[in-house]
């Protein structure tokens, strides 16, 4: 099997979780690492997937590798290979189709709930999920559900959450977070927690219970990634 290609667009946001389910079936991958200058790769001859990472950057900035990246999107999307992004990398994969990413009513900074869409696309894609769950959420932007896609998450306050389109899945949320990740992004944008609200959370906040959430959340993220493996091995 060729290695899964991992786009890694800020040093914070890395794989994660992601990673250590790959490295745990025995799954070859490579991280790309858009943030120290690698290239976006011009074809697919060399992976068997490809994954996008989140970041603090916006997909409508005018940034060298978001065409690139864009058009392997396409290409991926196109031949059936299978695509999945985390929070950015959904926003990449929404423009690529077609889609826009707009400001989201309000930012959602924490562990809030998502839930299931009744459709059998979600019905399919999140199989063995609760209807309803903490999914940890670090974004001000939403994209929008390209044609053809189907939604199959939502939120209060943010309607488009995950959609998927044949073997492409989209997340606006976060399901790949380890405990250190968390209380590192609370520190390092501390200045966006400032002030709490319904959907910002305090260092406090997100931190409490935290090895227990986040427990929970990479055993929702197993089934996700599973699911979304299955054109190319059955765990």
């Amino acid at each position: 099997m060729k290695p899964i290609s991992i786009f890694r667009h800020s040093a914070s946001e890395g794989a994660g979780y992601f990673s250590d389910f790959l490295e745990l079936h025995n799954i070859p991958f490579r991280i790309i690492k858009l943030d120290e200058g690698e290239a976006v790769p011009n074809s697919l001859t060399e992976t068997s997937a490809l994954v996008f990472m989140g970041g603090p950057m916006s997909v409508n900035d005018d940034l060298d590798w978001i065409e690139p990246e864009l058009r392997l999107i396409r290409q991926a999307i196109a031949s059936d290979m299978p695509v999945l992004g985390h929070c950015l990398g959904g926003q990449l994969i929404c423009k690529a189709l077609g889609g826009y990413i707009s400001a989201n009513p309000v930012k959602e900074l924490g562990w809030l709930p998502v839930h299931k869409q009744g459709n059998p696309i979600a019905n399919d894609w999140l199989s063995g999920l609760p209807d309803s769950f903490n999914a940890f959420h670090w974004h001000g932007e939403t994209f929008s559900i390209p044609a053809e896609a189907t939604n199959i998450l939502s939120s209060q306050h943010c309607p488009n959450q995950a959609f998927a389109i044949g073997n492409t899945l989209a997340m606006q949320c976060h399901v790949e977070m380890k405990p250190e990740m968390v209380t590192h992004w609370a520190s390092l944008h501390a200045a966006d927690i400032a002030i709490a609200t319904d959907t910002i959370q305090s260092f406090e906040q997100l931190n409490e219970s935290l090895n227990k959430r986040i427990a929970t959340l990479q055993s929702h993220a197993d089934q996700l990634y599973r699911r979304w493996l299955q054109p190319l091995v059955q765990l």
